[in-house]
C-alpha cells in the first residue's frame, strides 16, 4: 500500500491550491458572564501560477476557523499577470485601511525581495521576481496582505501597457524639436 503523503488524509483529494497561515489570533466577546473566546485566522492561498486569495474567519477552534478562512480565500481570488521571466508587468502601489506597500518588478535571478505578509501572498502567486516596500508603520499582517492583493489586483497585462505608452520614434521627436528655419 502506497505510503500517504505528508498534509493528505484518506479519502481526501489533495487540492490544487497551496495555502500558508499568516495569523492566528484569540478574540473575546464580551457577555454578561464574562469573556468568550474565539479564534480569528488570516489565510493566503494560491495555486503558484497566477491566482491567488486571501481569507479571515472565525471559529470556536483554531481548525474550523481555518477551514472556514480557506473557504473564504478561495471565494476571494484574483488573477495576477506574470511576465515571462517570473516578476510583475510594472510597479504599482496601493492601500488598504491603514496599511501601503510599492510592489516593484525585479530581473530574472533576483528573488523575492519582500517581508512578511507580501511575501507569502507574492509567493503563493507565483511571483519569482519581485521587490517590495510596506510604506506604512502598521505590522497588521492582515491589513498588509490586503494591500498586496489590492496591488496585485491593480496590475495590467504586459501586453496593454507596452502600446499604452506613449513613445515616438527618436527621429520624430528630433524633427519635432527642430526649430524651424
Amino acid at each position: 500500500m502506497p505510503r500517504e503523503r505528508r498534509g493528505e488524509r484518506r479519502g481526501m483529494e489533495r487540492s490544487e491550491f497551496d495555502r500558508k497561515v499568516l495569523d492566528v489570533r484569540r478574540v473575546a466577546r464580551v457577555v454578561s458572564g464574562g469573556r468568550r473566546f474565539s479564534f480569528r485566522v488570516t489565510i493566503v492561498i494560491g495555486n503558484r501560477r497566477g491566482k491567488v486569495g486571501v481569507g479571515v474567519a472565525k471559529g470556536q477552534d483554531v481548525a474550523m476557523a481555518t477551514e472556514k478562512a480557506s473557504a473564504r480565500a478561495r471565494k476571494n481570488l484574483i488573477a495576477v499577470p506574470i511576465t515571462a521571466h517570473g516578476s510583475i508587468p510594472h510597479e504599482v502601489r496601493a492601500k488598504y485601511a491603514a496599511a501601503s506597500v510599492i510592489l516593484r518588478p525585479r530581473p530574472a535571478g533576483s528573488g523575492i525581495i519582500a517581508g512578511g505578509s507580501v511575501r507569502a501572498v507574492a509567493e503563493l502567486a507565483g511571483i519569482a521576481n519581485l521587490s517590495s516596500k510596506i510604506v506604512s508603520r502598521t505590522p497588521n499582517k492582515l491589513t498588509n496582505a490586503m494591500a498586496t492583493l489590492e496591488a496585485l489586483s491593480r496590475l495590467s497585462a504586459e501586453r496593454r501597457v507596452v502600446p499604452a505608452r506613449p513613445v515616438t520614434p527618436i527621429a520624430e521627436r528630433e524633427s519635432a524639436e527642430a526649430p524651424a528655419s
